[in-house]
């Protein structure tokens, strides 16, 4: 049958800062999970979820209704809210409570990205402001909302915010309506200091939201996220997800905590019942006492790995600098084009040859992220089980000599190669 005639003209109909746009790339992009893959890509949970399931099939009632399904799910979710609350009423950064008022939740972080930039920000006209290195899908979120990006690097040294550009970008910039910082940091699992965040919400003349990223906050050290400070400051909102240290993120799950005047906004906004039953019911078990204990003996695991990582890492021949933090589930970290004690360099050959060389022949999936700012050479590593750990030190170990013994190879087939050719002139 042949195709219909018609006027339609998709690159004159659809809106032009869609069809120019990259989507956000995912860890699974390059390596698909085969199920033999160990995968240390994506800053997923190694140790899965945080829930009480018992030792293998069938899995034991974890509390939640099937049998509801063909209702319409609660569209304001108080209770999965006080749940949140009760989580980050911690007191270290205020005596003030959390309530349900301060409190948006979404599809993950990521309608919340979304869903603050279609408040707050007018299209072709507004703009955000990103601190790079850092999460891919602000970017991406700005220029579906056809928002304009303003980039203000971390500094090299650690990745701490620059304060003096920042606030000095605030104030020549007025149309600049949002700051997204990432904290700790992907990639560069830095915890960002109170003090620094609390020196740009006092900036005196800026109009605009801090916004501040806490996924990975759980692998920090205690009391370290900021949620509950949103009760002291109007123009703060902290989101947080269930994705990293809960081991949830396939029910896609995500809050943002703010002022109530904000978190009206959000949730006037939003789609009627954005939140399904069964993720609200996992997250609401997953917030109980019972299922805590697992997340955090899960958590316990983990941080012992990153500290093996740690020690371990840097004993490889080929192994640069820990770059930015370790309060993370991840580690961003240099490959060296020699070994150090040979004057290796941090390479970006080097690291993309090793995290292909990892995945396609080892079964080992890292991040290669050589090409962000002050990344040059870096691959990110997501903290694995005991198991996948000792199989990545063993197969980088052995994939870094592998490169390096080619890359020497190749130096003194050329050296002998310019002094055939240098003899050849003489003669």
């Amino acid at each position: 049958m042949s195709s219909q005639h018609s006027p339609f003209d998709l690159s004159t109909c659809a809106r032009p800062n869609i069809l120019a746009l990259e989507p956000y790339r995912c860890a699974r992009d390059d390596y698909k999970d085969d199920g033999t893959n160990i995968l240390l890509d994506a800053n997923e949970n190694a140790y899965g979820p945080g829930l009480a399931l018992g030792d293998g099939p069938p899995t034991p009632a974890i509390g939640v209704d099937l049998l509801g399904l063909h209702r319409y799910p609660d569209p304001h979710q108080l209770d999965l809210k006080r749940d949140l609350c009760r989580l980050r009423n911690t007191h270290v950064h205020t005596p003030k409570p959390l309530t349900p008022e301060h409190l948006f939740v979404g599809v993950g972080s990521d309608e919340a990205i979304d869903a603050l930039l279609r408040a707050f920000c007018v299209p072709a006209k507004d703009k955000i402001l990103v601190c790079p290195p850092t999460y891919g899908m602000y970017s991406v979120s700005a220029q579906v909302n056809h928002v304009a990006l303003v980039k203000v690097p971390l500094l090299e040294d650690g990745f701490a915010l620059d304060v003096p550009a920042i606030t000095s970008t605030l104030s020549t910039h007025p149309n600049i309506k949002m700051a997204y910082f990432c904290s700790p940091g992907n990639p560069t699992a830095s915890l960002l200091r109170k003090e620094d965040i609390q020196a740009i919400l006092k900036h005196e003349t800026w109009n605009g939201v801090v916004v501040l990223d806490e996924a990975y906050i759980d692998f920090a050290p205690e009391g370290s996220s900021l949620a509950e400070w949103v009760a002291e400051w109007p123009n703060l909102v902290v989101m947080q997800t269930l994705s990293k240290a809960f081991g949830l993120a396939g029910i896609r799950l995500g809050a943002a905590f703010t002022d109530p005047a904000i978190a009206r906004v959000l949730n006037s906004l939003k789609a009627p019942y954005n939140i399904s039953n069964p993720t609200s019911q996992l997250a609401r078990a997953a917030l109980s006492p019972k299922h805590m204990q697992v997340m955090r003996k899960n958590m316990e695991l983990i941080l012992a790995q990153r500290s093996r990582l740690l020690q371990e890492l840097p004993k490889i021949p080929g192994v640069g600098r820990f770059l930015g933090g370790s309060a993370s589930n991840f580690l961003l970290v240099e490959m060296l084009d020699a070994p150090a004690d040979k004057g290796g360099k941090p390479s970006n050959e080097t690291a993309l040859g090793v995290y292909e060389s990892l995945a396609e022949e080892k079964g080992v999936v890292v991040r290669f992220r050589g090409k962000e700012h002050g990344c040059l050479g870096c691959l990110r590593i997501t903290i694995g089980t005991e198991e996948e750990v000792g199989r990545f030190l063993h197969e980088i170990k052995k994939v870094l000599g592998s490169l390096h013994q080619r890359a020497g190879k190749l130096g003194t087939e050329d050296t002998d190669g310019r002094e055939a050719q240098a003899n050849a002139v003489i003669a």
